[in-house]
């Protein structure tokens, strides 16, 4: 099927999903965490201080989740960008002036719960609500943004912070993000409402769940242990990337090079599962979504070789474009739209819960002498075990839509 006159047609809000995940690069541990060396110096950290500074700020993110997330059913879209945006501006330029321990967990929080949370969850959500027939390519195409903030954004503050300092660099996202939001906000100012051209859904959504409700249901939280898998895996290897580097005896620009290829192989399955998604459904796909992350672990921790953070970087690629779309199409097939962000907020909470224990408690046994390398491996071996209980999500999930 001919993509481009999809992309002419939604290219308003389209755009519009697609800067915002890019900006949320801004609170997301892969760059956050390309500090990880200047804090632990600045601030005398151990990598276990560090973790839980990250941790502590993360998870209070996670809990205030639920509480601001519900405003993308009562706001609009437009209103809530330019908020979160500045917000987030707010903490990029905090993380520069930053001086005292207590700051910095401030700065965490708040880079955290507008970058990885609700720029990211507005963007998904505000996707899922205009488009419904296409709903999967939609979200592969916002997605994108995500790819491009991994391949641009970290590169360039690697670049940035070499030439000016780290700090001068965080006040560079600060001003970038403030200049692109009025940009933004004119994207997104208007809702999209289905066409007479848009095709006809093939996949049904499911009645409209309250929240109360979704907290009841087993299921949920059974579907969890497969959602909460990326953040915790992807952001404990990126968080600790400079230890592990150290460890390796690799080159942090090596390293940080690899994530251009993570980009690229993210955008390929990105769209692939897109096309995936609309055509065999989210639920259906789903015990599929963690078995290239979990090969990905087992290469990093087995492998020293200079080749293995580009392998891993391919396989979480996989797995990125796969899950990603996948965890944010899913829930309108299981719980639909009504109540929609009160019930992604939820989730959106309990992956920015996992990547806040994470790094608290990887930093912590890394500190009391257990093997980093051995800690991936198991996070591996989780993955893939794990993807037959998403398989049997799967089947009750179509089972009781059957009925």
């Amino acid at each position: 099927m001919n993509p481009l006159p999809f992309l002419r047609d939604n290219a308003r809000w389209l755009a519009g999903g697609v800067l915002l995940t890019f900006f949320s690069t801004t609170g997301q541990t892969a760059l956050v965490s390309l500090s990880a060396g200047h804090v632990r110096e600045e601030y005398a950290l151990s990598n276990g201080g560090w973790g839980l500074i990250y941790m502590i700020g993360t998870l209070a993110s996670a809990l205030s989740l639920p509480h601001l997330g519900p405003l993308v059913d009562r706001l609009p879209v437009r209103r809530l960008v330019i908020f979160v945006s500045i917000m987030l501006a707010v903490a990029a330029a905090a993380m520069a002036l930053s001086r005292h321990v207590v700051f910095l967990v401030i700065t965490v929080y708040l880079l955290r719960l507008f970058g990885q949370g609700m720029m990211t969850h507005t963007a998904y959500t505000a996707t899922a609500r205009w488009f419904s027939a296409q709903r999967g390519r939609a979200l592969s195409v916002v997605i994108l943004g995500h790819n491009a903030g991994d391949a641009i954004f970290t590169n360039l503050f690697v670049m940035l912070a070499l030439s000016f300092g780290w700090r001068n660099a965080w006040f560079v996202a600060a001003a970038a993000l403030l200049l692109a939001l009025p940009l933004i906000a004119s994207l997104v100012a208007v809702d999209r409402t289905p066409r007479a051209s848009d095709p006809v859904p093939r996949i049904v959504d499911a009645r409209d769940w309250t929240r109360g409700e979704v907290l009841r249901d087993p299921i949920f939280y059974l579907a969890m242990l497969g959602v909460m898998a990326p953040p915790f895996i992807v952001t404990v290897t990126l968080f600790h990337q400079v230890y592990l580097v150290e460890l390796r005896g690799w080159s942090l620009e090596v390293f940080a090079s690899a994530f251009v290829l993570l980009a690229l192989v993210n955008s390929v399955f990105t769209i692939v599962s897109g096309q995936l998604i609309d055509r065999f459904s989210g639920i259906s796909l789903l015990p599929f979504a963690l078995l290239p992350l979990g090969l990905a672990c087992l290469v990093l921790g087995f492998v020293a070789a200079p080749w293995a953070p580009f392998a891993f970087m391919a396989l979480t690629g996989m797995s990125n474009g796969l899950s990603t779309t996948l965890f944010g199409a899913i829930w309108p097939e299981i719980y639909g739209l009504r109540h929609l962000g009160a019930i992604r907020s939820l989730v959106v909470s309990a992956g920015v819960l996992a990547s806040a224990a994470g790094p608290g408690l990887t930093g912590y046994l890394i500190d009391i002498g257990v093997d980093y390398p051995a800690q991936i491996v198991a996070m591996g071996a989780y993955c893939l075990l794990i993807s037959f209980v998403m398989l049997y999500v799967s089947r009750r999930v179509r089972g009781r839509t059957a009925l």
